[in-house]
């Protein structure tokens, strides 16, 4: 499982970005590696900054290796920047886009939320994290599921990101409902990522 790993605040540490809001303030004390020459490793070599570019984006979408490749492969085939569609094919998962609503407060609840069945489609259940969401689906939590804890504070704006929703969205969160209304910008995509570094990884 590509969430299965260790810790979230050390492998925090170790992409040098804040996975988790739980990060954020240990990632603020200590930014530098964990371990005993944390403060003074370096990351050279032009594999190692493509290596870390790649791994910092499959810890914020919190994909396997696999399914960066798959989605890496459809980018590759798309007019334009090969790193922006990467971001975009990326962010029309259906995890990442609960995550965006606020419905969920980090993407590994997200990814839960799916697998374990709270989450439809146009009024179908959904239970693939992967599921790429089509501009003008209506993604909400399935009725059997809203009077649970997790809901309710999602409903009252809870897990609700810092800053604006992003442009892409329309989000009611009352209803736990949201719909997407056309294909994500990359400028518009809150994800820490130079993409072209993760295209050069690829294309070695």
């Amino acid at each position: 499982m590509a969430n299965q790993s260790r810790p979230k605040v050390k492998k925090s540490r170790a992409l040098g970005i804040a996975l988790t809001p739980k990060a954020v303030k240990y990632f603020e004390a200590r930014p530098y590696p964990p371990g005993e020459h944390g403060r003074g490793r370096k990351q050279n070599s032009d594999y190692k900054v493509r290596l870390l570019e790649k791994q910092r984006l499959r810890a914020q979408y919190d994909v396997s290796e696999r399914q960066l490749v798959r989605a890496y492969e459809r980018a590759s085939k798309v007019q334009g920047k090969t790193g922006e569609a990467l971001i975009i094919e990326l962010e029309r998962r259906l995890d990442a886009l609960v995550l965006r609503s606020g419905i969920a407060r980090t993407i590994y609840q997200a990814r839960q939320m799916v697998v374990h069945g709270h989450i439809e489609v146009n009024g179908q259940k959904v239970d693939k994290p992967s599921f790429r969401v089509r501009p003008d689906d209506v993604v909400m939590v399935r009725e059997r599921s809203r009077e649970k804890t997790l809901f309710s504070i999602a409903r009252e704006g809870g897990f609700a990101p810092d800053g604006e929703t992003p442009r892409y969205l329309q989000v009611n969160l009352r209803a736990l409902a949201f719909r997407l209304d056309r294909e994500p910008n990359r400028k518009e995509i809150p994800v820490i990522c130079d993409e072209q570094l993760v295209v050069e990884y690829y294309a070695r």
